[in-house]
């Protein structure tokens, strides 16, 4: 069983399953992540998203990286899972998000993240464990601040 962060889903609610891959990107003592602020839910995150159909998660974890922070990475290695219910707002959806966390290295910036809403940023990661948006990123960007 993967172990679950966030609020208990509500019974007789009816939830998607939402595969998706987040990304540790350390360098020093710093992390890249993201800041997402459409105005309604801002929030920092771990980079990262959902799993096209047909699509492997690595190949997603490179694009959903690139799309949030315009940085290209390297040496993908998965360190865990979790999962979270939640909505969706962009979605109008009620999902059971799995998520599938990665550590890689951020080798170049090639530009600004094409995705909407999300602006990139260096923090320090014992800064990150305190601010993250969900408990899930928390627990594995502490895990990754204790040396994994």
């Amino acid at each position: 069983m993967i172990r679950r962060f966030g609020e208990t889903p509500e019974a007789g609610r009816k939830y998607t399953r939402r595969p998706g891959v987040y990304a540790l990107l350390p360098r020093g003592r710093g992390l890249l992540v993201t800041w997402y602020d459409d105005g309604l839910n801002p929030e920092l995150q771990l980079p990262g998203g959902g799993i096209d159909p047909g699509e492997s998660p690595i190949i997603a974890l490179h694009r959903e990286v690139f799309e949030e922070t315009g940085w290209l990475i390297t040496a993908p290695r998965r360190i865990g899972a979790f999962r979270r219910f939640t909505y969706m707002p962009e979605y109008d959806l009620w999902a059971e998000k799995v998520c599938l966390i990665y550590r890689a290295q951020p080798v170049r910036r090639m530009g600004p993240p094409r995705e909407e809403f999300h602006e990139a940023r260096w923090m320090d990661t014992a800064d990150a464990v305190e601010k993250l948006g969900n408990g899930g990123d928390r627990h594995f960007a502490g895990l990754h601040l204790q040396g994994l």
